[in-house]
């Protein structure tokens, strides 16, 4: 049975993404779906450190190391710590 999630994003992006995804014949379900199946799957989240655009607080603090309470600053830390695993 199927169920609703809720989140939020920007204006723009939804717009970008659902332009896209009519595009190649989906619509937002199909790929978020697709998305979180992967993710299941795969048990990961991959993310592309060759978009320049500033990553929210919210995936800071996801991504952050637990263990010795790392914040990253900015998108350079993040870039030099996810290199290292």
């Amino acid at each position: 049975m199927p169920v609703i999630i809720n989140f939020k994003t920007d204006k723009k992006i939804k717009a970008q993404a659902q332009k896209i995804a009519n595009e190649m014949g989906l619509n937002l379900s199909d790929i978020l779906n697709v998305f979180l199946r992967g993710f299941i799957r795969k048990k990961e989240i991959h993310i592309d450190l060759k978009d320049e655009s500033r990553p929210s607080d919210n995936l800071l603090k996801a991504v952050s190391d637990k263990d010795d309470k790392k914040k990253f600053k900015n998108i350079d830390d993040l870039k030099i710590y996810l290199k290292k695993l």
